[in-house]
């Protein structure tokens, strides 16, 4: 299903020799990521998620059936989800129920048949409990993360590895899936998650939402967001359907001395920086474009984050305009184009952050040669220079420098390069060479170097690899 996926990371069982029994053994407990080695799981490739929920904020549970579709990569004895907190009442494969466990995160499956490799199988689980909050983690700046419980619903921002506090999932990015969102909730209540609103019914005092999105997507960006509602709806000026919905307690914003309400804000300023990058980095990826903006606290305090899910990034507030171009840029870098491992995390914000400088370009406000300059201009002993961006380790993963130094790098490649055609057909080549796959910085480089035709080994060595501040290149 996608370029780097669960099976090319995982442990392969030998394949049976003609005329012997075939030999079955459990899947890896995870795909062995440098930095989450138990995320994802081994033995079997995701292909569809069709998750059903119940939720109500008045008690904060959540009450599931997820029901996922896989192909088994090697002979499965067993095999893992990652699920976090939430109780397990039954598992089935197929039609029989099958034994599990847990062990921490892991839920381990043993399906009453093993299950041979190649083949396609489904797997139900009935879970639920109270979603915990991630909190305390060094990951994402210390920000609570995952299943965040707001006044009126609940709000899911995932990166990097908490999926699994809402439902049961392989959860890594190179193990992509297609999603369907089932979600019953309080009458009065709305439903707002990734790809296209297929419908919504009231029955009784509840409501149904449905949503599904057809295109591979990496765990992390799944999102199914709980609350009252605006929505705006229509296409942008490119002609991408667009759908935004934002908080109603959400303030006016006051932008160059023209007041807007919040959600006219966030649907002209997506639509803004969404055809612009359709320009740019090639055509958009995905069926629909749009925006999730909350007003989403934990224990009184407001959020700090913003997350790019699939189709429509999440806002835990009101944030401005660049906040929206480059969420909306990891759109082709980050959520089409994700990373192989987390170790490659400058491929996601490097990126948007550079996407940063062009907006700044488009709008006026400076050249991102200027913008470029201004992310320089800190003394080469500043701490920000001691960290090798292209492996950040993973308690410094969402660092400044993984950010603001990577995207530095491409505007000091685009300058080296010296021909804005030649730098932009690397950045369209990779997100259309790798479009609902996964990438490497290996495979960036080396790319840049074939379509430049320059040796550029001494350039990214310096930039990707060196802790401190670049001098020359």
């Amino acid at each position: 299903m996608c370029a780097v996926g669960a099976a090319a990371l995982s442990a392969m069982a030998p394949a049976a020799r003609a005329g012997t029994e075939a030999h079955f053994t459990p899947g890896a407990p995870g795909i062995g990521d440098p930095y989450f080695p138990l995320e994802g799981n081994g033995g079997f490739d995701t292909r569809h998620y069709d998750l059903s929920f119940s939720y109500d904020p008045a008690g904060d549970r959540l009450e599931g059936l997820a029901v996922i579709t896989a192909k088994a990569t090697q002979n499965l004895s067993r095999f893992d989800l990652d699920l976090q907190q939430l109780d397990v009442s039954s598992v089935t494969v197929g039609p029989q129920r099958a034994e599990f466990a847990r062990d921490g995160q892991e839920l381990q499956i043993t399906p009453k048949q093993p299950i041979p490799d190649g083949r396609t199988f489904t797997v139900a689980i009935h879970y639920g409990g109270v979603p915990q909050t991630i909190v305390g983690s060094p990951v994402v700046f210390g920000s609570p993360y995952g299943f965040l419980h707001t006044d009126d619903g609940a709000f899911m921002g995932d990166e990097p590895n908490a999926a699994s506090t809402w439902f049961p999932v392989s959860d890594h990015p190179a193990d992509k899936a297609t999603y369907t969102f089932r979600v019953t909730v309080p009458k009065g209540l709305g439903v707002v998650a990734n790809g296209t609103l297929m419908y919504d019914v009231d029955a009784g005092d509840k409501s149904l939402w449905v949503w599904d999105e057809p295109l591979p997507m990496a765990s992390y960006l799944a999102t199914a967001d709980i609350g009252h509602w605006l929505v705006k709806q229509g296409r942008t000026p490119g002609g991408i359907p667009e759908y935004v919905a934002v908080d109603p307690v959400l303030p006016d914003v006051t932008v160059d001395g023209v007041t807007k309400s919040a959600l006219d804000f966030f649907y002209d300023s997506t639509a803004e920086a969404g055809d612009l990058w359709s320009q740019t980095f090639g055509p958009y990826p995905f069926d629909v474009i749009g925006a999730i903006a909350d007003n989403a606290t934990y224990d009184g305090r407001p959020l700090g984050f913003s997350l790019e899910t699939q189709t429509k990034p999440v806002y835990s507030a009101v944030r401005n305009a660049g906040t929206i171009a480059h969420e909306l840029a990891h759109q082709w870098f980050g959520d089409s184009v994700s990373v192989a491992t987390w170790d490659n995390i400058w491929l996601n914000e490097g990126f948007a952050t550079f996407a940063e400088y062009l907006w700044g370009e488009h709008t006026g406000a400076g050249s991102a040669h200027d913008a470029f300059l201004a992310d320089y201009s800190r003394p080469a002993t500043s701490a920000f220079w001691n960290q090798a961006i292209a492996d950040p380790q993973r308690d410094t993963m969402f660092a400044s420098a993984v950010y603001r130094r990577g995207g530095m790098t491409l505007q000091a490649l685009r300058e080296k390069i010296d021909d804005d055609d030649t730098f932009f057909r690397i950045l369209k080549t990779w997100t259309s060479t790798h479009e609902y796959g996964n990438g490497t910085t290996a495979e960036f480089t080396a790319l840049a170097e074939r379509i430049s035709g320059l040796d550029l080994g001494a350039f990214f060595q310096t930039w990707l690899y060196t802790p401190s501040k670049p001098t020359t290149w």
